[in-house]
């Protein structure tokens, strides 16, 4: 039994996504059982600090999935850069099936969750399972995305060596300052006091 219906899910996603934006028909019942999968992991692994359930799905999907609204209509292939429980390359790919999604996470048991998920919802996306940095030379992507990485400056130079055409970096206003970035775009994200979608 999910522990958010499908419906209370729409209901609660309704400020990330556009009015006119088509979704899969299966969006909600797949971040249900996604959601079931992280709460069911996290009892015993750290994947995120948020425990109630309505607050995943407004802030790390609703967020992810507002992020994937925001990618260049040139995208063909995402890296999401320290993907964490999948944040936001997970509800990207859910909403976004044409796109090849690569979730890379260093940390095994993260990676382990992610496999799982990925298994679970019989999606497309490719986990790679050590730092990002093995993907170079021979790999590129059409953008890279980045969400609350450690050490954003190593992480931004990574991604700038990965990414083919662009750059999301969801972050902070205040973040955005102290790193001093100039953007192509921003937006806000809904529901937040200070959060950003960078596009660089």
């Amino acid at each position: 039994m999910p522990v958010l219906h499908p419906v209370h899910i729409a209901e609660l996603l309704q400020p990330y996504l556009p009015q006119t934006k088509e979704v899969p028909v299966d969006l909600y019942e797949r971040l249900s059982l996604y959601l079931v999968l992280l709460l069911r992991w996290n009892a015993h692994t750290n994947l995120t600090a948020i425990r109630t359930p309505e607050v995943i799905v407004t802030r790390h999907f609703g967020e992810s999935l507002f992020a994937a609204t925001l990618l260049p209509a040139a995208t063909h292939t995402v890296l999401d850069l320290g993907s964490g429980a999948g944040f936001p390359g997970i509800p990207i790919q859910l909403l976004r099936p044409d796109l090849a999604v690569t979730l890379a996470e260093s940390q095994g048991k993260k990676a382990a969750f992610l496999q799982e998920v990925v298994r679970t919802l019989a999606l497309p996306t490719r986990v790679l399972a050590a730092r990002a940095e093995t993907l170079l030379p021979e790999e590129r992507f059409s953008t890279v995305v980045l969400r609350a990485v450690d050490r954003p400056v190593t992480a931004l130079k990574l991604a700038r060596q990965l990414s083919q055409a662009s750059i999301l970096l969801m972050t902070t206003g205040a973040e955005a300052t102290a790193l001093q970035l100039s953007c192509i775009a921003g937006m806000r994200i809904p529901q937040t006091r200070d959060g950003v979608v960078l596009q660089l």
